[in-house]
C-alpha cells in the first residue's frame, strides 16, 4: 500500500531523522521510497518537513500538493498542512505543540501525548520515536525491527547506547496514540 506522508515541526524536533529513519526501514524492506526535506535557515527553532512515499511501485514524483498522512507537531504545522490531508486520510499531532486542535471531519485525526510522555521518562532525545511509534500503530508499513536497524545504521556509534531507549519509545507511542473523536 502506498503512503504519502508529510513530517513537519519545529527544526530540533527530530522531523527529518523521523522521516529519514522510517524511509530507510522501507528500503531494508525492499520498497520504493522518496524523502524530500525542506527547512529554513536555522538548525533549530525554524519551521522544519519532510515528505516521505513509501510504496510498493515505482514512484513517479517526489512533489505533493495533498497527504495521505500529516504528522504534525507544531500549531503552525497545522494550520499549513491540515487542509493538505485527502479525504479519508490520517492526521497525527502531538498535543504539546498544538492549541487549536484539528477541526475536519473528514479525516481521522489522533491526538499523541509525546512531548509529555518523553519529560515523565526522561528520554526527551527520542521524542521524534515516540511520534514514529503512533504512526507505525496507525499504519504499519514497515516492521519495528526494519526501524531499529535503520536506526542503527543511521545513528552515529558513539549514539548507539540510545537504541534500546529508541525501541522503548517506539514501543511506548504505540500505545500513548488516542483517535480524536470528531463529529461533522
Amino acid at each position: 500500500m502506498k503512503q504519502e506522508i508529510i513530517i513537519s515541526g519545529f527544526g530540533g524536533q527530530g522531523v527529518l531523522s523521523m522521516g529519514k529513519i522510517l524511509a530507510y526501514a522501507a528500503l531494508m524492506e525492499e520498497k520504493e521510497v522518496t524523502w524530500m526535506p525542506a527547512y529554513g535557515p536555522e538548525q533549530r527553532g525554524g519551521t522544519a518537513n519532510v515528505t516521505v512515499i513509501i510504496s510498493p511501485e515505482p514512484i513517479s514524483s517526489p512533489i505533493l500538493s495533498s497527504y495521505d498522512t500529516a504528522i504534525l507537531l507544531n500549531q503552525p504545522s497545522l494550520d499549513k498542512f491540515q487542509p493538505k490531508v485527502k479525504n479519508g486520510g490520517t492526521l497525527i499531532y502531538d498535543s504539546f505543540g498544538i492549541m487549536d486542535t484539528p477541526t475536519r471531519t473528514d479525516i481521522t485525526a489522533y491526538k499523541v501525548d509525546a512531548m509529555t510522555t518523553a519529560a515523565e521518562m526522561s528520554m526527551m532525545k527520542c521524542f521524534n520515536m515516540f511520534i514514529l511509534g503512533a504512526y507505525l500503530k496507525i499504519h504499519p508499513i514497515v516492521k519495528v525491527e526494519s526501524v531499529m536497524k535503520a536506526l542503527r545504521k543511521s545513528l552515529p556509534e558513539r549514539h548507539h547506547h540510545l537504541l534500546p531507549l529508541n525501541e522503548q519509545a517506539i514501543l511506548k507511542g504505540m500505545d500513548i496514540v488516542t483517535p480524536l473523536h470528531l463529529q461533522p
